[in-house]
């Protein structure tokens, strides 16, 4: 393990005003966000709508890295330059999803448990020579009745640390993803006790697994109202609640909180975002780890329509930048509609 790298990558992916663009949806996910503008998912497509996104003009004062899927880190854009190369060249961090999905919890009727350990150090091995410098891991809990159990919360956290520790080993920076679905009508004060105790389990088991926590990354949820709760908390209520529940587990040796969207308008995750950082300094940098937060405008524009492109990067540049924006609490709603 070279740990000054990995302390170096992590830095550089959560650097002032820059975040990461989560572009790893699988092939199931992808399809199902084509299918709403029925645009077929072809190789072919799914090559060329992420080849608008990575080639967008200036979007690296943005955005300090890129999630990749398994299909995506062999690809290369339209002039024959392998993906991870290009973003690499433009000073972006290639990284590569790494877990094969969340897969009922045996015996838990209702809870997940996410899997793809079995091979995964030889994987990591091949992911780095294709020029990933950091992976992720995605970790699902349920919010519902009598649920989550600490046996679920224990067996993600578990993979998460195992899964970790063989980042690290093969010199990649593993963000760890717990996230607390916001499915459900529960409110943000159910969702914040669950929040924290999943963290808590999450970094028991990752000082159990001896992992370097300057050399890792968070992706955890927001502290929400589940999307059907009766009332849903205000962007004040949402900073408040996550930047306690994160004071309350994450440990200052993290140097930082890349959050996801998790199913939140793309106004609103910025919105949260920038609360959260009007309330600072923070002992970690709170920065974004967004896919359709970020991906939902150019993708609605594009619509699979080459003459469409320039429309499309324009839009995706503009969520880069207000969530830029977003990370020094300098965002404002009078941004969007002057853009």
């Amino acid at each position: 393990m070279d740990r000054q790298a990995l302390y170096s990558v992590a830095r550089a992916l959560v650097a002032p005003g820059k975040g990461i663009l989560a572009a790893d949806e699988s092939m199931g996910t992808i399809a199902k966000r084509f299918a709403r503008l029925q645009i077929p998912s072809t190789e072919e497509n799914r090559r060329t709508y992420r080849n608008l996104l990575f080639t967008t003009a200036g979007v690296e004062a943005f955005i300090s890295g890129v999630i990749l899927f398994d299909e995506t880190i062999r690809q290369a854009a339209d002039d024959g330059t392998p993906f991870p190369r290009l973003l690499a060249d433009r000073g972006i961090v290639p990284g590569i999803k790494v877990d094969t999905g969340a897969k009922d919890l045996a015996g838990f009727p209702g809870e997940k448990v996410t899997e793809g350990l079995d091979g995964l150090r030889e994987r990591l091995a091949e992911y780095y020579r294709l020029g990933a410098r950091f992976a992720k891991w995605r970790a699902v809990i349920t919010v519902g009745a009598g649920i989550p159990t600490a046996a679920c919360i224990a067996a993600n956290a578990h993979a998460l640390a195992r899964y970790a520790a063989l980042c690290q080993d093969a010199n990649l920076v593993p963000i760890v993803e717990p996230e607390v679905l916001m499915d459900g009508d529960h409110d943000i004060a159910r969702c914040e006790s669950v929040t924290v105790e999943t963290l808590s389990a999450v970094y028991q088991a990752l000082h159990q697994g001896r992992i370097a926590l300057e050399g890792t990354l968070l992706k955890p949820n927001m502290t929400l109202s589940g999307k059907d709760a009766p009332r849903q908390a205000t962007v004040q209520e949402v900073a408040a609640a996550t930047v306690r529940t994160l004071r309350a587990t994450v440990p200052a040796a993290v140097p930082g909180i890349v959050f996801l969207s998790g199913g939140q308008t793309a106004v609103l995750a910025t919105e949260h975002l920038n609360a959260m950082n009007q309330m600072g300094p923070h002992p970690w940098e709170l920065s974004f780890s967004y896919g359709r937060a970020l991906q939902d405008p150019p993708l609605s524009t594009w619509k699979g329509v080459a003459a469409n492109i320039p429309a499309a990067q324009q839009a995706f540049f503009l969520r880069a930048r207000l969530n830029s924006a977003a990370r020094h609490g300098q965002y404002t709603g009078a941004m969007e509609t002057a853009s």
